[in-house]
């Protein structure tokens, strides 16, 4: 069947769904050319379908796929941020990342060199999982092409720096433990939100308060609302390379059933997607979506809100500054390769 796409400001964007339904054809994100069907990419949407480092509902392998699907009704017009971002920037879907399902430590190196590749030529990255051990090598990768650490604002119910689970030093639970560790984190510009629900003890706290992370809970959100959240985190992250890293089980499980360790009392949709919208003008070099999982949602309830996550994640990158911007850019159609294709 003919792709038939629209074409904005010498960017090839989505397959036109006034002249192809939304329901057919291949689901990439946001019905959005491929890698290798654009010369380059300004950011690029890839999948990690990797769901090994889970502690309780697995199935998050299947969450790339399943946003991509849900993303079938996102249109070239934000109206929050009045920015078309497909007319921005050139974004293309990468296709998924090759990952050894039976091996986390091959799959954490494969996951790093896997978006050192893509970012190779100053493409920006949206990564979809997948599980939160993930964020561990695209942090690696991102404060590599930084020069340097970076700040972390990390959406979620836990806390995500916890030492080891049954031993395992790699898991959904441990990845910002292990990046404060090997100094690719900036310690003054850490901040979780939306953390809430029970922990094994106040050390978890402390230990986290000593890697330096700031803490802004639901209850949080709740009670000082979107405005306050966004200048607190703003004012903490500065000017900073900045990586966004948002486990969809930040939500309340109202919005996001399908996930795999929900927690009750959570943020709503609406409140999230406001505080990205936030963000606008920030460095943001990376970010990831994380943690949905389809086996546990329904009427793709998680697999929509994760879809407007990464949109807007996407919308603030592609006003950003672009690589090779006054420079002839290398390469033409075709000549890319999809994510883990040599």
């Amino acid at each position: 069947m003919e792709e038939l796409r629209i074409e904005d400001n010498n960017h090839l964007g989505p397959i036109d769904s006034s002249r192809i339904p939304r329901f057919a054809g291949a689901a990439t994100f946001a019905r959005l050319p491929r890698l290798d069907q654009v010369a380059h990419a300004d950011v690029a949407v890839v999948g990690v379908p990797f769901d090994t480092g889970v502690s309780y509902r697995p199935g998050a392998r299947f969450g790339a796929n399943h946003v991509r699907e849900a993303s079938r009704l996102l249109r070239p017009y934000n109206p929050a941020l009045d920015l078309s971002p497909f007319a921005e920037a050139q974004v293309a879907d990468a296709g998924d990342m090759a990952v050894n399902p039976f091996n986390i430590n091959e799959a954490i190196e494969t996951i790093q060199q896997n978006a050192l590749d893509l970012t190779a030529e100053g493409t920006r990255l949206l990564t979809i999982g997948g599980d939160h051990t993930i964020a561990l090598p695209l942090l690696r990768a991102a404060s590599e092409r930084a020069g340097g650490p970076v700040a972390l604002l990390h959406f979620d119910a836990h806390l995500d720096t916890w030492d080891t689970y049954f031993g395992a030093e790699y898991t959904h639970g441990t990845p910002f433990r292990r990046a404060v560790e090997e100094g690719i984190l900036d310690t003054d510009a850490l901040s979780h939100v939306g953390t809430r629900g029970p922990l094994y003890g106040k050390r978890d706290l402390e230990d986290d308060r000593r890697f330096g992370f700031g803490i802004v809970t639901s209850s949080d959100v709740y009670y000082q609302g979107v405005r306050e959240t966004v200048a607190k985190l703003r004012d903490r992250i500065g000017d900073r390379p900045l990586y966004v890293s948002v486990d969809i089980d930040v939500l309340d499980p109202a919005h996001a059933p399908g996930t795999g360790t929900p927690e009750a009392g959570g943020i709503t949709s609406r409140e999230l997607l406001e505080i990205l919208r936030g963000l606008r003008g920030l460095n943001l070099v990376g970010a990831d979506v994380v943690e949905v999982s389809p086996a546990y949602d329904h009427a793709e309830i998680t697999g929509v809100a994760a879809s407007h996550v990464a949109y807007d994640l996407v919308s603030l990158m592609s006003e950003l500054p672009k690589a090779g911007v006054g420079a002839e850019r290398e390469g033409a159609a075709g000549e890319r390769t999809t994510a883990g294709a040599k």
